[in-house]
């Protein structure tokens, strides 16, 4: 008997495709920032872009969270799928700063190796469908887990560069076949959306309900969406392929280096993403969020005042060991505290709220590597997750979900 015997087969096309998309997204957000440099820009424009990236993302979840259930989820993640195809292109074929910020804009191109886009929304309402209450929270794990790994080997991939400099590509040209792949990679993430069944559309509600879907509640997800805001403004500004730009300028890493050290950084977040399932059945959904994100958090503010490159990068893995425990752990408590006709919405709200937060924070850190202030991301991120991780404590540290307030009863 397989030991994903409990999830149905559209829960395994969405694994699938979030495994594929992944693995583009590892290898761009370790060659993103380089590869524009190589085209020209300086820092100043290669910030504009990746906040154009996640600008995009935030107008394309806002627009497609109102609309999804109506629209089909189905039917919403392949036209995603079309997107991101031709986002690929657009920036595997030109080197005009117009249209690189056209392309980022579709929503599709990530800056980091994770998303928070109109395919994580739209993932994040239809996994609870796919299998029972009391696998979610393992099965965002699975999910994320998924993701990492395939993050992880993309970003080992993105080494390809060297090779593909064997054959004579030189510059800019050398990091183009990735970009095609990236354009093909959404290709098969649409042929897999169309295999989706029924079964993942929302059912139908009877009774009235609000524009955007939300209803009981309202208060909750207002709540959710602005602290999930703070922390996403707080961590755009040290997303992936800043952090690897990063190193590349601050330390003179290769490409060929930075791609083993994200390769090790997603290996490191798949396995502590397993850990997390565990450890939230132990200590709660909103504890492992919590007192996982804290010390991570810590750690991202050492890191630019290591003295060597070396231990800039130990650093940096340790912080990544335990950094993302909190993602699977607060996707889960998010889909339990609404009601099951209120997830798209409530996915939609809190990514939203997480994308449009976040779309200045890369401009705001390539103005700052751009004047030499080198350290100043890593310090502001830090302080601004921890204040986080305070906040969300104390505003939520009453409200648990349903399996949790049965599994204490059954207890006692």
């Amino acid at each position: 008997m397989s030991r994903l015997d409990w999830l149905d087969r559209d829960g395994r096309r969405l694994l699938a495709a979030r495994a594929l998309r992944t693995f583009a997204y590892g290898y761009l957000s370790v060659v993103l920032g380089v590869y524009l440099d190589r085209l020209g820009l300086d820092a100043t424009h290669i910030g504009i872009v990746l906040a154009a990236a996640i600008g995009g993302s935030a107008a394309m979840t806002i627009a497609w969270s109102l609309v999804a259930d109506r629209y089909g989820r189905r039917r919403t993640v392949a036209t995603m799928a079309v997107l991101m195809t031709a986002g690929g292109l657009l920036f595997a074929l030109t080197d005009s700063f117009a249209v690189l910020l056209i392309a980022a804009f579709t929503g599709t191109i990530s800056a980091t190796s994770s998303e928070i886009g109109v395919f994580q929304t739209v993932d994040q309402a239809m996994l609870p469908q796919t299998a029972p209450d009391d696998r979610r929270t393992w099965l965002f794990s699975i999910y994320n887990t998924v993701a990492s790994f395939a993050s992880a080997l993309g970003a080992l991939f993105s080494a390809s560069v060297g090779v593909f400099a064997g054959f004579g590509l030189a510059n800019a040209d050398a990091y183009r076949p990735l970009f095609l792949l990236y354009a093909v990679i959404g290709a098969a993430n649409l042929a897999i959306f169309l295999g989706l069944s029924d079964r993942i559309e929302v059912a139908r509600v009877e009774g009235d309900r609000r524009f955007i879907g939300i209803h009981r509640s309202a208060g909750t997800v207002a709540r959710l969406s602005a602290l999930f805001g703070l922390d996403a403004f707080a961590g755009a500004l040290v997303v992936q392929s800043l952090v690897a730009y990063w190193f590349y300028v601050r330390w003179g890493l290769a490409p060929e280096q930075l791609a083993v050290i994200f390769f090790a950084v997603n290996m490191l977040s798949g396995l502590s993403l397993l850990a997390a399932g565990w450890l939230a059945a132990r200590i709660g959904l909103l504890n492992t969020m919590v007192f996982t994100h804290l010390p991570s958090n810590v750690l991202l503010i050492l890191v630019p005042f290591a003295p060597t490159a070396e231990l800039a990068v130990a650093i940096f893995l340790l912080r990544m060991s335990i950094s993302q425990m909190d993602v699977p752990t607060r996707q889960s408590y998010t889909m339990a505290v609404v009601d099951p006709d209120e997830r798209t919405a409530t996915a939609g709200i809190t990514n939203v709220a997480r994308s449009a937060a976040s779309t200045i924070s890369p401009l705001i850190t390539g103005l700052a590597f751009a004047s030499g202030a080198l350290a100043l991301p890593f310090v502001v991120a830090g302080g601004l997750k921890v204040a986080y991780d305070g906040l969300v404590y104390l505003t939520f540290r009453n409200v648990r979900p349903a399996e949790e307030i049965a599994r204490r009863q059954s207890r006692h």
